[in-house]
């Protein structure tokens, strides 16, 4: 998220004269993109000659990328040297609330008393862009519209060690997320977003961590709900 030298400061250099991004850092945010975003679905194995032709890079920045996410949490080893990207469980989903809860929350609260006018009107117009992704039924967009939504707020906070808690669960469930916005579609998803945005204009602290709490929750028990239910993941484990 913005501030954690992650997803939300772009993967692209905008200022050719800008310091080139070393190839292993490019490798690792595009494989880091990848499972975030849920191009990497829940269970499915992860090979490095896969990497590779996926990305174009060498052995060593793959390996590199691989024993970073892994220790992320974004990726496991299995037996054999297996690598796969997690699937979760009713117990993680559970961990995984309350850490976005206590986490988010905070954010949020922070955020509403050190946001900028300019900051306001870079998350209402992405909020414009996500409202259009969810009318045209655009799940990709979707994901990395709310993503950007989160991360600006959450970077307003100002709590580089409560952000990079935030990034880290985000890793966690967001392959699921994919998958479940993929079979629903995007007219039903949750979105709290206007009510925060009307409590961080009135700066008012406890209605932007309400509405992220809302938000939160509701994007998590969809994921219970999918699993509970058992569809929606079957199909897409290796």
């Amino acid at each position: 998220m913005e501030g954690t030298g992650n997803l939300a400061q772009g993967f692209e250099q905008s200022d050719e004269n800008a310091p080139r991004v070393p190839v292993h850092q490019q490798v690792y945010a595009q494989l880091r993109d990848a499972v975030l975003f849920g191009e990497l679905a829940p269970g499915q194995a992860v090979t490095i000659q896969g990497l590779i032709k996926r990305t174009g890079a060498g052995m060593t920045p793959i390996r590199e990328a691989i024993r970073r996410l892994t220790s992320e949490g974004a990726l496991e080893f299995q037996g054999n040297r297996r690598v796969v990207v997690p699937l979760l469980t009713l117990d993680t989903i559970d961990d995984l609330i309350f850490l976005r809860e206590s986490v988010e929350t905070r954010l949020a609260e922070r955020a509403a008393s050190r946001v900028t006018e300019a900051q306001i009107a870079r998350l209402e117009a992405i909020d414009a862009r996500l409202d259009d992704a969810i009318t045209r039924g655009d799940v990709p967009a979707y994901l990395r519209r709310n993503y950007d939504f989160h991360a600006l707020l959450y970077g307003a906070a100002q709590a580089p060690i409560l952000l990079d808690v935030a990034d880290s669960v985000w890793l966690r469930f967001g392959p699921s997320m994919r998958v479940v916005c993929g079979r629903m579609g995007t007219q039903n998803l949750p979105d709290n977003h206007k009510t925060a945005l009307a409590a961080l204009r009135a700066q008012d602290t406890d209605a932007a961590a309400e509405a992220m709490r809302e938000d939160v929750v509701q994007g998590m028990e969809q994921i219970r709900a999918a699993m509970l239910d058992g569809t929606g993941f079957s199909d897409v484990i290796d």
